[in-house]
């Protein structure tokens, strides 16, 4: 293994090929004034792009969420970043494996590499500055001093603003399929699943146990995307932000046991979800994470109330 530093100092893993980050997602729902609704009482910045909306937050200029209008919800694509001289690699790599590269979609303007995973999803690989954090994020727990009360009124408490895309989660026909296609054509490594079940895979130049994870459904399809924030705390108040405001449907507080964050997950209009997320682990560009296969109630939640039923549907396969 060998590991250097990007004059930026990004950590690098030199002997590998594989994509740094999760750049962007990109959705269509039925209605973009409900979207960028949803989306900014979330804490997230929402700006109009062209024709769609784009997601970002504070402190940032990245766009880390793309939006546009469709009949119905539907996941249109996700693009993966990848270091500028790994993109030719990666087009000799699909070459080599068969896998037929296409053009973009309408609309969209890029130079990347386009294909479809093994469930018939758009993915793409682009040059991109590494958007996955580089070293564990620092998680606060707030408290106070003897005699003195810590805990904000609740006219006084602040809004809650995620501080950046942690990961997405998709529905795939086969887990297995779907972790064997994404490790051979992006590099991503296992870091964790519960049998046929659920996986979650992480980036090899160092990032958050998951950037992306894979959910068994009958149809490909967009479950979450999950929003990192500084504290169980903020997850709680952004809980009780989105309920004031009319999103009370959803799940948490909890505590995920593969990638031990907080979370709590707020149900969008469309039926798919926006989680908070606080203190997840992290894997350090230099380390071989050792993946294990754990039965179903270790690979879902330490503590925290039942999942909603519908939790794990997939909407997007009745449309």
């Amino acid at each position: 293994m060998t590991v250097t530093e990007q004059t930026n100092q990004t950590p690098r893993r030199g002997d590998v090929l594989g994509v740094h980050s999760v750049d962007h997602f990109s959705l269509a729902v039925p209605d973009l004034h409900q979207a960028a609704d949803f989306y900014g009482k979330f804490g997230l910045d929402v700006h109009e792009d062209g024709e769609a909306l784009a997601l970002g937050t504070d402190g940032g200029s990245h766009r880390w969420g793309s939006v546009s209008e469709g009949a119905h919800k539907k996941l249109r694509y996700i693009s993966f970043g990848a270091f500028a001289d790994d993109v030719p690699r990666f087009r000799r790599r699909l070459a080599e494996l068969g896998v037929p590269q296409l053009d973009p979609p309408p609309g969209v303007e890029s130079d990347g590499i386009w294909f479809h995973d093994c469930d018939g999803s758009l993915l793409e690989i682009r040059t991109a500055e590494k958007s996955s954090p580089n070293r564990k994020t620092i998680v606060d727990n707030p408290t106070s001093p003897p005699g003195v009360r810590w805990a904000p009124l609740r006219t006084e408490a602040t809004e809650v603003r995620p501080r950046r895309l942690q990961h997405v989660l998709v529905f795939t026909r086969d887990v297995g399929r779907a972790i064997e296609f994404y490790a051979r054509t992006l590099g991503l490594r296992l870091s964790d699943r519960a049998g046929d079940v659920v996986a979650f895979m992480h980036g090899v130049h160092g990032s958050d146990h998951h950037m992306v994870a894979f959910a068994k459904a009958d149809a490909p399809g967009f479950h979450h995307c999950s929003w990192d924030v500084s504290s169980v705390h903020e997850v709680g108040l952004g809980a009780m932000q989105m309920a004031d405001q009319g999103f009370h449907r959803g799940w948490g507080l909890g505590q995920h046991v593969l990638g031990s964050n907080y979370f709590h997950y707020v149900r969008d209009p469309w039926g798919s979800y926006s989680e908070y997320s606080a203190g997840m682990d992290y894997i350090p560009c230099e380390l071989d994470w050792k993946a294990a296969n754990h039965s179903p109630e270790n690979g879902f939640y330490l503590w925290g109330p039942e999942p909603p039923e519908d939790f794990a549907s997939n909407l997007e396969a009745f449309t």
